[in-house]
């Protein structure tokens, strides 16, 4: 089992600013953390923050703290009714960079009394902070035991990966221009990062090109459709593959075989609103949104927020009159972090978010409303698309993920949360846009719920997967 640490950076500087205060002596606060339980890996999600006041420590020196546990009664039981874990957190303010003879005597003490509060057998974790804000951490077991938490991952205006171990692996052929350009320890976090790609068509099939030749270590890819003659304009399939109706998460995964580069891939040929294919995306390290539906778009913004992953959104629009006369030809990318959304940055309505889920579920039903006027209609399925808008908007997007898990650009990452190109003017517009959805905020970090992302539709669905 792998298990890991996530939380967003506003989360990681309010621990900071209470773990490591300025009088250079350690100081304590707990997470109430929501989780992923998944069949190999245990993701731990923060969701809140507890300081443990200073003035509630009996002791507190440059290299030993404590404090009374008296405070975590209230906490243990909110853990224990919605199934939330423990993670101490204190400052090692001096740099040391793991847990001293003190924390394994105080976690030891510590752990069995929080286990003893829970219904369940699910793991509780103790981490440290040094002053650069990098965490390491643990899983403490019921018995006292400790087994390293595999990495701990910072969503921000950047992505911090944290591993317990260096990958010191060779460099392979294939990839030494990536590592020349990237440096080798982006191309050893490509390697260990798995990735999300919803959409498999125009701009998703070059993202999972790209991604597979950087050498990303594992793709979970999900479209319910197969290839028709239409779509071999704009993405990697043969006429053969249409004469034969494969799936498009069929060809992705063909075309990653064939490429050999030791990416591994599962794919779901079904809708995102399904509950296997939402835990196996709550799962990656990053997620790709590559659909034009409202709906997929908004489940896509809570995934991303429940389970604290970073979300790049892509879409292009090419307007034209069937005739050769082109009158706009734009695409764009958004990037927002946990408890950021779509809808609160304006690309849509929750009434067109209803108006989408409607005609998904129930078409007839939104025929009907539509003609009687009781919902705006949606944008038409059928769009011009081309290969070269496609490919390019499919790059700008891997070098939005590339420039925040390596940031490389004369600005910060905070000037880029939305990206537009004009491809009729030639011109890139950017906008900083850090304003929390106040529909979602409060959700970061909760993890597994019942229902799945409190969405109803997700509660009794299988997946069909290969």
């Amino acid at each position: 089992m792998k298990y890991s640490l996530s939380m967003t950076d506003q989360q990681q500087a309010e621990i900071k600013a209470h773990v490591l205060p300025a009088d250079g002596k350690e100081a304590v606060a707990i997470a109430l953390c929501g989780r992923r339980a998944g069949a190999t890996s245990h993701r731990l999600l923060v969701n809140k923050i507890i300081p443990v006041p200073y003035e509630a420590c009996s002791i507190r020196e440059a290299n030993r703290v404590s404090w009374s546990t008296d405070l975590l009664i209230p906490l243990l039981g909110e853990a224990s009714r919605r199934r939330m874990a423990i993670v101490k957190i204190h400052g090692h303010p001096q740099n040391y960079p793991w847990h001293s003879e003190v924390d394994d005597e105080s976690d030891r003490e510590l752990f069995p009394s929080i286990y003893g509060w829970m219904e369940d057998d699910y793991p509780h974790a103790s981490a440290i902070m040094l002053p650069n804000e990098q965490i390491i951490g643990r899983i403490v077991s019921p018995e006292g035991m400790f087994e390293s938490l595999n990495v701990v991952k910072v969503v921000g205006e950047d992505l911090k990966f944290y591993y317990a171990n260096a990958d010191l692996q060779n460099v392979p052929e294939f990839a030494k221009r990536t590592a020349q350009t990237f440096g080798e320890d982006t191309f050893a976090k490509l390697k260990r990062l798995k990735v999300g790609i919803v959409g498999c068509s125009g701009t998703g099939s070059w993202v999972i090109e790209q991604l597979g030749r950087y050498g990303v270590g594992a793709l979970v890819l999900v479209d319910p459709d197969y290839v028709e003659e239409k779509n071999l304009n704009r993405i990697p399939a043969w006429i053969t593959d249409a004469q034969t109706k494969m799936l498009k998460v069929e060809m992705a995964r063909r075309n990653l075989e064939l490429m050999g580069l030791g990416t591994q891939v599962e794919i779901f040929p079904t809708s995102l609103f399904n509950s296997e294919v939402v835990r196996s995306l709550a799962d990656c390290d990053v997620v790709f949104g590559c659909v034009d539906t409202i709906d997929g778009r908004w489940l896509l913004n809570r995934l991303a927020t429940f389970y604290s992953l970073p979300y790049f959104d892509l879409g292009v629009k090419l307007e034209a009159d069937g005739k050769g006369g082109i009158d706009q030809s734009c695409g764009g990318i958004q990037y927002l972090q946990p408890g950021q959304s779509l809808w609160s940055r304006g690309m849509f309505t929750l009434e067109q978010v209803r108006a989408a889920g409607l005609k998904r579920i129930n078409p007839q039903e939104y025929e009907q409303l539509r003609r009687d006027k009781y919902i705006a209609g949606l944008p038409p399925d059928e769009r011009p698309a081309v290969i070269s808008v496609n490919m390019n908007i499919a790059s700008f997007a891997v070098l939005e993920f590339l420039a925040r898990l390596h940031p490389y650009r004369e600005e910060p990452n905070s000037q880029y949360s939305s990206l537009m190109f004009s491809f009729s003017q030639m011109q890139l517009y950017t906008e900083q846009m850090t304003t929390p959805c106040p529909n979602l905020e409060k959700h970061v970090g909760r993890g597994d719920v019942i229902p799945l992302l409190d969405n109803p539709e997700l509660s009794n669905t299988e997946a069909i997967f290969v």
